[in-house]
């Protein structure tokens, strides 16, 4: 072999570990966040200052990577090409020896090196971080104009500045550390309740009107007592004489036991004790609910619909249950809203959100309009259904089985399979 043969092969073998390192770099760089980075820095590991410095200024640093692992393997190739040509005969050859180059280039320089980043990320970019800084401010420049050039073939294809995750991804890495054992099964389900907070309207949590217990304002100060210890609640909307709708204000246990222990009787006048309520709208998102309430340190708000209507209410514990599931104390009478009848049938609650019997049912039931079954089901039908009225919907028949007054309370589901020309029809 010639001596410029073995320079050639030098150069290709330098060519592919550059390739290798910087490709191992970028992968690591990629999924390092700065806070990650900032807290090995507190931690005084090497590197890490540079790793902070590189990584607050992301797209530049992945460009000049990128950069680097492309020409590196672009010039290996080429040089190998070269060396494969002196010794073979016919294009064919040269042909196959440069995809087997190439070939080995690519798993070696970018599969071999990325697995490794992906597994020890911390040590890699800490590893790389003083070596990718020596090249970061030459090439800067060559990058940028690269980019520039790039924007003017492809106008609007610019990298965003960040976030490199989207909310998508970090669902999918919840479950995968979930499924790797990293995170335990309800510590994943809250996380993944947090993201669904934000999409999450107050009218899908609220208590609704027909269940919520209040007292009129001009009731006497024993019938607020027996409200309070019925109900096991600590404060209670206060309504207008005669008038269910319209919420005056709030009354807390508190300042009526402060009343009683001060006066010691039941009667006398306690319109002192109302406090102002905090009314909502139905159609806010539950997350800024939660910011406004924590700001104005209230635990129960109003909620009226869109005609300033009275909706139902919704409390700090009904926001905390969306995180955390369903917390139960000793006055709560626990009620399961779904009873099994039997593999295919199903005793449910009016008030079960529509997306859970969906769940239920492996069915795709409309859940836009309606938010409970017995929405569900008063719309399906257009009317107040009387006990035994049923409709059919996807894979579900619904059957209202106790209505009171104009409010339905429980529901028949029972899993309905279309009938043998119906799937005709919809294969057709």
């Amino acid at each position: 072999m010639r001596g410029v043969d073995v320079v050639a092969l030098a150069v290709a073998l330098v060519c592919l570990l550059g390739a290798a390192f910087f490709s191992a770099a970028r992968t690591a760089f990629s999924r390092m966040s700065l806070t990650r980075a900032l807290r090995l820095a507190d931690e005084e590991r090497r590197g890490a200052p540079r790793l902070v410095a590189l990584l607050q200024h992301p797209v530049r640093t992945l460009n000049i990577l990128a950069l680097l692992v492309l020409v590196l393997q672009v010039a290996g190739v080429a040089v190998l090409t070269v060396v494969v040509e002196r010794y073979t005969a016919g294009w064919v050859a040269v042909l196959v020896g440069t995809l087997a180059a190439a070939t080995a280039l690519f798993v070696l320089a970018e599969v071999a090196p990325r697995t490794l980043a992906l597994t020890r990320t911390e040590t890699v970019a800490l590893a790389t971080a003083p070596w990718i800084r020596l090249f970061a401010l030459p090439l800067s420049p060559i990058a940028s104009l690269l980019v520039r050039i790039g924007d003017l073939i492809a106008p609007g294809s610019r990298l965003p500045s960040g976030p490199f995750v989207s909310e998508e991804d970090l669902r999918e890495m919840i479950d995968v550390a979930e499924s790797d054992d990293v995170i335990e099964a309800g510590e994943r389900a809250m996380l993944q309740r947090v993201f669904k907070l934000g999409d999450t309207v107050v009218r899908e949590i609220l208590v609704p009107r027909p269940d919520m217990v209040t007292v009129a304002a001009d009731a006497p100060l024993g019938d607020v007592v027996e409200v309070i210890l019925s109900a096991g609640h600590s404060r209670v909307p206060v309504h207008a004489p005669g008038d269910h709708d319209r919420i005056v204000g709030l009354v807390y246990a508190k300042d009526v036991l402060r009343r009683l222990h001060t006066r010691g009787t039941h009667r006398g006048p306690w319109a002192d004790l109302l406090r102002v309520p905090h009314f909502v709208p139905e159609l806010a998102s539950v997350d800024q609910l939660l910011a406004d309430m924590q700001r104005r340190q209230v635990h129960l708000a109003i909620v009226v619909d869109e005609y300033g209507g009275l909706a139902g209410l919704v409390t700090i514990e009904d926001i905390l249950e969306e995180l955390v599931g369903e917390i139960h104390d000793e006055y709560d009478r626990e009620e399961a809203l779904i009873e099994a009848l039997d593999d295919d049938r199903w005793r449910v609650d009016a008030r079960l959100p529509v997306g859970e019997l969906s769940e239920l049912l492996g069915a795709d039931l409309p859940a836009e309009e309606w938010d409970s079954v017995g929405g569900l089901l008063y719309g399906l039908l257009g009317h107040v259904p009387v006990p035994g009225e049923t409709v059919e919907v996807e894979q579900a028949r619904l059957t209202a089985e106790r209505v009171t007054g104009r409010r339905i309370d429980k529901v028949l589901v029972e899993r309905h399979e279309p009938a043998a020309e119906e799937r005709v029809g919809q294969g057709a």
